[in-house]
Formats: structure tokens, C-alpha cells, sequence
């Protein structure tokens, strides 16, 4: 099979933009930012709805002219150039196909519109590119719904442009399709080595397919960085609680020595390294002190004797446990903090491990994470959990 690519790797920013704002009269629906986005790379816009990513895809395809700012395509300012005058290309959620064209005239679409007279090779390795050569000719609707979205990415691949734009191209998908799905559409990157910039509100969509995120909250840019890095090393609550779940504990401060960070809360004495602290400490000072569910061990009361020296540990009661297929989560009570979460992998379950039951949760210190005390303990929860943000006045989507 003969896939688009490039003879040489690609170098350099496929997209740069500069002091981008977006205003809708005295709503800020992107505050002036900066982002760079990697030739080559597949890059994901992370956040819930009303964050403003919508509205910045947007502006890098030219359907909204900015406020203030510029933007750069492959080093070429193109601020001022009309949507079909930009190198780039756009898949949106619903797909956009032509009902009355069958599959291989969809794709040939935009070649044919160029005044390519011999599409035949390029169109029939860009539909063996996306596993549909044996449908050419069905029309959409006889398709399902991942089918119609790998239509929709070929014929937006097929001109080959700088940066391919995807706008919640899974979000009409069921869970078990839009999962494979991911794993589609990053092959399909990789193969051809062009840029994605992809818009999801899905935290595990983004980290599954994307090498960068940038998680955006209100207009603005809360981190950028490597998916793991991001889930392991956040800076603030919104992406602790955006991207999964953490447990945040208010602690004092009662000493560094030697690199790490000792902590007094709910009676209790914690550690942390000074490495992965976000927020400058001393001797009496506030920090909240975040782990992940799944770095934390529960064991019963009574085993507490098993439990290594040199870690972590918090007494406290069950209050609820959910079955979750791989995993149980439990809900820890406990003189630290209430509603502590916990996952638990449904390997070898503990019969004891239920409502009312005394535990101890225990993790490595090493796990523990650093974050401001000043800011809200359960910002990003909500819209983690709801994809629920500030409307756009205007009655466009951000």
C-alpha cells in the first residue's frame, strides 16, 4: 500500500499562534494566548465545554477572525487568508459527506475540484489507507458511524494539507467504537506524518492519541505538556481533577530536609518530594498534597502490621464502594480527608473491604504531588465530570 508522506521529515512549528484572543463583546471567549504545535505532531486541544477550544481550531482554519493576535501555518502568517486559502483541511462530529456520492467520489471530492483528472491511484490508497477499499462504492449511508468518520478523514487527507484540523470528531460515537477509533486515527497520523490538531473534551481520547495536550479552562491555556506528564506532574487542581481523579489533602508544612517535604494533617505525618511540589513551601506554610486513586494500597485495619515502613499511610473507615468492571472504587473517611477515593484492581478481592470496614490507605511517598493550598480544592471536578462551562453570549461554540 502507498500512503501519502513527506521525502524528508517534517521540521518546525506546523502552527504558531501568537497573542490569539477571541472577544464577543465583553465576553473573552479566548484570552490573548500563545501555542506552539510541532510539524508532525498530533496534538489535542483538551477541555470542557465553553473553554475556548472550539473557538481557537476555529481561528487557525479562518472560520473566526481573531480579536487580537496572528496565525502562522507552517511559518507563513495567515491571519488575514480566507478558510480556503489556508493549508489545512477540517473534520467536524457530524462528517459532513455527501449523501447522494458513494464513497470513492466523496474522497475524490476535493481532487476533482482541483481539476485532477487521474484521482484512481491517490484515492484508492487513501481509502486502502483507512481499511475501506472494499466499500468504494456504498454510499454513506450504508456505513456506521466509524466507517462515515474514516470517509470524512480520507477525503480531508486526500489534498495532503499542512495541518489536518478535527473538530470532536468521535463525540457521536458509542464508547466501545469511539475506542477504537483512537487507536484509528493515531495509526493513520502516523502513517502519514501530517499535523493533527484534535478538539475533545475527552480526557482519555486526548492522552490515548495525542503526543502534546494543552488543557485549556475559561479562554486559557492551565498546562501543556506530554500526556503522562500532565496526569503525573499537574500544576494546578483544574488539571489534577480534570484529567482523572485526585485526592487533594490540606496539609501544613512542618519541614524540608534532604529533598523532601514532611507534612502534618488530621493528626497524621505525610511526605513528599520538594521535586514535585508547584508552590513554594517553608516551615508553617499550607500546600495541598495530591495522590491518585490507583497509587494508593487499601488494606484492612487488621494487616496494618503487613504495611512496608517509609510510606505514606491514613487510617480511616469505608463509606462506600462502587464495582467498576476492572477495578472497585472505594470511598475512604477518614481524619485527613473525607472522601478519600481509592481503585482497587479486581484481581484478588478482599471479602473484609466493605462499608463500615476500618483500613489503612498507604502509598510511596515519591507518589505524592504538590499544589497551591490558595487555590479551589475542587476546581475541574465539575467539569470533568459534566463537560459543563461558560456559555458563549454570541451563540457560537468555544
Amino acid at each position: 500500500m502507498t500512503t501519502p508522506s513527506t521525502s524528508t521529515a517534517p521540521t518546525g512549528d506546523a502552527v504558531r499562534l501568537t497573542g490569539i484572543g477571541k472577544t464577543y463583546g465583553s465576553f473573552a471567549a479566548v484570552h490573548p494566548l500563545d501555542l506552539r504545535v510541532p510539524a508532525g505532531s498530533f496534538f489535542a486541544l483538551l477541555g470542557a465545554s465553553g473553554c475556548g477550544k472550539t473557538t481557537t481550531l476555529r481561528m487557525i482554519a479562518g472560520l473566526e477572525d481573531p480579536s487580537c493576535g496572528s496565525v502562522f501555518l507552517a511559518g507563513r502568517d495567515v491571519t488575514a487568508l480566507p478558510p480556503y486559502k489556508r493549508p489545512v483541511n477540517t473534520v467536524f462530529q457530524n462528517y459532513a459527506l455527501f449523501p447522494h456520492l458513494d464513497i470513492y467520489e466523496n474522497v475524490a471530492f476535493g481532487l476533482r475540484r482541483r481539476g485532477i483528472k487521474s484521482v484512481k491511484k491517490q484515492v484508492g490508497d487513501m481509502l486502502d489507507l483507512v481499511q475501506l477499499g472494499a466499500l468504494a462504492r456504498r454510499r454513506p449511508h450504508q456505513l456506521s458511524g466509524g466507517q462515515q468518520q474514516r470517509v470524512a478523514v480520507a477525503r480531508a487527507l486526500i489534498n495532503q494539507p499542512e495541518v489536518l484540523l478535527l473538530d470532536e470528531p468521535l463525540g457521536a460515537l458509542d464508547l466501545k467504537l469511539r475506542r477504537q477509533m483512537q487507536l484509528e486515527l493515531k495509526r493513520i497520523q502516523t502513517e502519514v506524518g501530517i499535523t493533527f490538531v484534535h478538539v475533545t473534551h475527552d480526557q482519555e481520547e486526548a492522552m490515548t492519541m495525542a503526543d502534546t495536550v494543552a488543557v485549556m479552562n475559561a479562554g486559557r491555556v492551565e498546562q501543556m505538556g506530554a500526556p503522562a506528564d500532565l496526569y503525573e506532574n499537574p500544576e494546578s487542581t483544574f488539571v489534577a481533577n480534570f484529567l482523572g481523579t485526585s485526592n487533594l489533602i490540606e496539609a501544613q508544612v512542618t519541614g524540608v530536609t534532604g529533598g523532601v517535604i514532611a507534612l502534618a494533617a488530621g493528626g497524621v505525618t505525610l511526605r513528599m518530594p520538594a521535586a514535585r511540589c508547584r508552590t513554594e513551601v517553608a516551615a508553617g506554610s499550607r500546600v495541598l498534597a495530591g495522590v491518585r486513586p490507583e497509587k494508593i494500597t487499601l488494606a484492612h485495619g487488621d494487616d496494618e502490621a503487613a504495611i512496608p515502613q517509609g510510606r505514606n499511610r491514613v487510617h480511616g473507615t469505608i463509606a462506600d464502594s462502587s464495582f467498576i468492571g476492572v477495578s472497585t472504587q472505594y470511598v475512604v473517611d477518614s481524619p485527613v480527608c473525607p472522601g478519600l477515593e481509592v481503585f482497587v484492581p479486581n484481581v484478588e478481592r478482599d471479602g473484609r473491604l466493605v462499608p463500615g470496614a476500618p483500613v489503612v490507605l498507604h502509598w510511596n511517598p515519591e507518589h505524592t504531588f504538590g499544589l497551591d493550598a490558595g487555590q479551589d480544592i475542587d476546581a475541574g471536578t465539575d467539569a470533568a465530570g459534566t463537560g459543563a462551562g461558560a456559555p458563549d453570549p454570541a451563540g457560537a461554540a468555544v
